[in-house]
């Protein structure tokens, strides 16, 4: 039987989003802000729709599992993500220490 590395059940995320950029990126933190700067416009749900393939990728999980529960019109947004390997999780939480900025 194979063994499943540790998952973290649910979170949620402050995200400020750069849409129109020149590529999809994650800057890092900033006021307690997680950065994204995403290509897609802000047009029909796009950008949405780019933040959440990107928060995804990083996160190693599907696109489904990434949820914006506030700010779909918005740059500044609460994303909830489930199930995430607590590995990949703890790869973004370092970002969180190399560049944050009060």
């Amino acid at each position: 039987m194979k063994e499943s590395s540790p998952v973290m059940k649910e979170r949620v995320l402050e995200v400020w989003v750069q849409p129109r950029a020149s590529r999809n990126e994650i800057i890092g933190y900033r006021n307690h802000f997680l950065r994204l700067r995403v290509t897609a416009p802000p047009v029909e749900g796009e950008a949405n729709q780019a933040v959440k393939r990107l928060l995804a990728e990083a996160l190693g999980i599907p696109p489904s599992r990434v949820e914006i529960l506030k700010g779909d019109k918005g740059r500044r947004k609460k994303v909830r993500v489930l199930e995430v390997p607590l590995s990949n999780w703890e790869k973004l939480e370092n970002m969180k220490e190399e560049t944050e900025i009060s």
